[in-house]
């Protein structure tokens, strides 16, 4: 069994007390993470859970917030999205190593989901590219939860899309 560290942010009906949600949640299995609620309507949980796969560990964490709050709607799992702080701070290295390497480096480094201030990048992507490309020693099990967070974001994503304009756009794009 690995430990597995991540977070699931989930949209929940704003009327719910916070000391019954924290008992739900640990009486439906979710025992093992923090509970958060900063904002009206939302709660966060970080979890520490054993299991014997990053994806096992997210999903049945899932399944878990579920049965506490059946209404509940996932938003987002992490870690996924990164800036350059995020990624140096996994790996235990500085900013400035990886900003380098991102930014000024051969051979090309994955696109940025987002190219703004700050700049953001899917973690799954950097940590394969810097395994596979600067041969870095990239944790398997972070990699691994990094993977799993990002096709449950996607996941979720596609929730939302509509069938008919993704169709039309997967033409275009592929």
């Amino acid at each position: 069994m690995t430990l597995y560290e991540f977070e699931l942010a989930f949209a929940v009906p704003t009327a719910i007390d916070v000391d019954a949600l924290t008992e739900r949640l640990g009486a439906a299995g979710c025992d093992d993470a923090t509970v958060g609620v900063g904002r009206r309507g939302r709660v966060a949980l970080l979890f520490a859970r054993e299991a014997d796969s990053a994806t096992r560990a997210v999903l049945d964490a899932i399944r878990a917030v579920r049965r506490a709050v059946p209404d509940a709607r996932l938003l987002e799992a992490s870690p996924d999205l990164v800036g350059l702080t995020d990624v140096a701070g996994l790996l235990g290295v500085s900013r400035q190593n990886v900003r380098k390497l991102l930014l000024a480096s051969a051979p090309m480094p994955p696109a940025p989901v987002h190219g703004g201030t700050p700049t953001i990048w899917r973690l799954a992507k950097v940590l394969r590219w810097l395994r596979e490309e600067k041969a870095y020693r990239v944790p398997a099990e972070l990699l691994e939860l990094a993977e799993t967070t990002m096709q449950v974001n996607l996941a979720v994503g596609v929730a939302d899309a509509e069938r008919t304009a993704q169709r039309e756009i997967r033409a275009v794009i592929t």
